[in-house]
């Protein structure tokens, strides 16, 4: 392939939108643009959505899968909140997204699918493409699945499949458009269907195909270029939320020394996690798909009774199935990394589509006096750290850490600067070898001064034999207890104990240091946040963030930052729940802004809404 003579623009962002049936490949299409992207050095951010039914009717509303890339020549916080380019396999991906399209955005569609079968099953009445509506948009009709159909003749593969392979036709035509390396892409088709060569021929030729359209079609007259960002040396590779939060759980299992054990029932949108997890196997990992939630959670704190790191995965809904489980383990006090990727509720919800608002269960969503740590990740790198941090809190204290991730998150990906294996934090623990009372005998609940947690026996060291169970404990000697002042101290102490875990104070970004109004969030709203601040900064208008990963406990100087801000401004995709929080708690009277549409914030949104709080108050 080479370059053609037509005019070549700098830009130094474009978002794009793949949109079609969610068996036209989508998802696919723009992971492959995201990696041609992250492989020049942009900056990336990307946001898959697909439907929850796993057949939709094709060319309908609900069967739309769409999937945005984001990527610049300067650090990015979220995958942009308008497409500059929509790519519309069908009149319902056109339908489904022409509402969050600016004007003036390139809309290329695949016209072989506008049949009036097609548009009645969506409810147009005309074409859109003759009617006018369009007009406000640069409008590339391109016979797509035709195009590519004639590209593949003389191949000997079927019509069926020569169809399918027209996404590769789109991308092969944004590559070209983009000025992005394709070399990867023609590697990884080797690879995909290298059981299938006629299906790598084929793919590879609907590539090529879109290319050479780019660069012979009057349609299209300008090349564009986005320059690599300028980011910290190092190595980079592309990674969604959990991929990063598995090869978090891999590290954190190295550097413990410990083998982990994942129990895991799938679940959408943490079975990733038990798909990456299940890889890597000569890392002492072990992975078990149970035959439910219940079980699932059971097999993990198994696992970390016998001295593993024990984690297990799911969504709200398997949180909710696993809560007398944690409990147990509260009480038992052992470590334990309940991953809780969260959807869109209550009940089923909308599984694949994003919220947070599982922080209230998992706070509270225990039966009796059972607080447990609480963190979160910001970002789909981010998900990589914070695992460790989980597995850090749940090794040292003797505790289960429930570890609040999010579709948007767990589904996203960015670019992620490997660690040196070295810079990541010794976890190492020590399990009790012999007996630690004064009398000879094991003490299984004589606590570390420093820590509050107890010792951890594996079963069968000699002499450490313990009573486990979810009945009240004694102090000290863990026989069963039924005293009321003992009850009521090993309920202070756990508590205590949870108060006391070490966490870093949380940051302030307030680069002009006059800023009346703070705006706090947590997990996945930090890149639209951020985004909102940069924009009012921009403009003048002076606005401090924080935000927060640890959300139990939370950190030692969070009530002196709030108290230190007239306003304090808290996004959440929920109904508030951090907010009843920092309030209860703080006695700040933080204001609420929530958004449960099952989609993250917008940058513009958040930074409207900013505006006028930091100018009225």
């Amino acid at each position: 392939m080479s370059a053609g003579a037509k005019r070549v623009e700098q830009l130094d962002r474009v978002v794009i939108r793949f949109a079609g049936d969610s068996g036209d490949g989508m998802q696919l299409t723009g992971d492959r643009l995201t990696s041609e992207s992250a492989q020049l050095g942009n900056d990336i951010s990307t946001l898959p959505n697909f439907p929850a039914e796993i057949r939709a009717p094709a060319g309908t509303l609900p069967g739309v899968s769409s999937f945005q890339v984001h990527f610049a020549d300067y650090d990015i916080l979220t995958p942009g909140d308008a497409p500059n380019v929509l790519v519309a396999m069908n009149p319902a991906a056109l339908k489904a997204n022409i509402s969050d399209l600016p004007q003036g955005a390139d809309i290329i569609l695949n016209t072989d699918e506008f049949t009036k079968r097609n548009l009645g099953k969506v409810g147009y009445a005309a074409n859109p493409l003759d009617d006018g509506s369009l007009d406000a948009y640069a409008v590339h009709p391109v016979a797509l699945t035709s195009m590519t159909v004639g590209a593949l003749d003389g191949l000997g593969v079927s019509k069926k499949d020569a169809e399918r392979a027209k996404n590769m036709f789109a991308l092969g035509l944004l590559s070209w458009m983009y000025s992005r390396p394709f070399e990867s892409t023609l590697r990884f088709l080797e690879r995909k269907f290298a059981k299938r060569p006629d299906l790598v021929a084929a793919n590879k030729a609907a590539f090529q195909a879109g290319w050479n359209f780019g660069e012979t079609t009057e349609d299209f007259s300008v090349r564009y270029e986005v320059k690599p960002a300028k980011m910290r040396p190092g190595t980079y590779r592309n990674v969604t939320g959990n991929q990063a939060l598995a090869l978090g759980l891999v590290a954190a299992s190295v550097r413990s020394k410990l083998p982990l054990f994942l129990g895991a029932y799938p679940i959408t949108p943490a079975s990733d996690i038990l798909h990456e997890l299940s890889k890597h196997k000569r890392f002492g990992i072990t992975t078990m798909q149970a035959e439910d939630e219940i079980a699932a959670v059971g097999a993990a704190l198994g696992a970390a009774y016998g001295g593993a790191l024990g984690v297990t995965t799911t969504s709200g809904p398997g949180v909710a199935l696993k809560g007398e489980t944690i409990s147990l383990a509260i009480a038992l006090e052992l470590p334990l990394v309940i991953v809780d990727v969260q959807r869109a509720g209550p009940s089923t919800g909308m599984p694949t589509k994003t919220e947070q608002a599982d922080l209230n269960m998992a706070l509270y969503g225990r039966h009796g006096e059972a607080p447990l740590a609480v963190i979160a990740p910001k970002s789909p790198s981010d998900c990589f750290h914070a695992a460790i941090e989980a597995a850090r809190i749940a090794l040292t204290y003797r505790t289960p850490v429930i570890l609040l991730s999010d579709n948007y998150v767990a589904n996203g990906s960015e670019p992620w600067l490997l660690p040196e294996a070295g810079e990541l934090p010794d976890l190492s623990v020590e399990y009790a070898r012999t007996p630690n009372g004064e009398d000879g005998r094991f003490l299984p609940y004589l606590r570390d001064p420093k820590t509050m947690a107890r010792p951890w026996a594996i079963p069968g060291t000699p002499g450490l034999e313990h009573r486990i169970g979810g009945l009240e404990k004694a102090d000290k000697t863990g026989d069963i207890s039924y005293d009321p002042a003992n009850h009521e101290f090993m309920v202070r102490t756990r508590a205590a104990r949870i108060e006391g875990i070490e966490v870093p104070d949380v940051e302030v970004d307030d680069p002009d240091e006059n800023a009346r109004v703070l705006v706090l969030g947590w997990g996945s709203t930090y890149g639209p946040i951020g985004a909102a601040c940069r924009a009012l900064r921009q403009r003048g208008l002076p606005i401090a963030q924080a935000h927060l990963r640890h959300l139990s406990p939370l950190p030692a100087n969070l009530g002196e930052v709030l108290q230190a801000y007239e306003k304090v401004v808290i996004p959440e995709m929920n109904l508030g729940q951090l907010a009843h929080v920092i309030r209860a708690k703080y006695l700040v009277d933080a204001v609420p802004f929530n958004q449960i549409s099952g989609l993250p914030f917008t940058a513009a949104t958040l930074e409207s809404m900013l505006e006028d709080v930091v100018k009225n108050g």
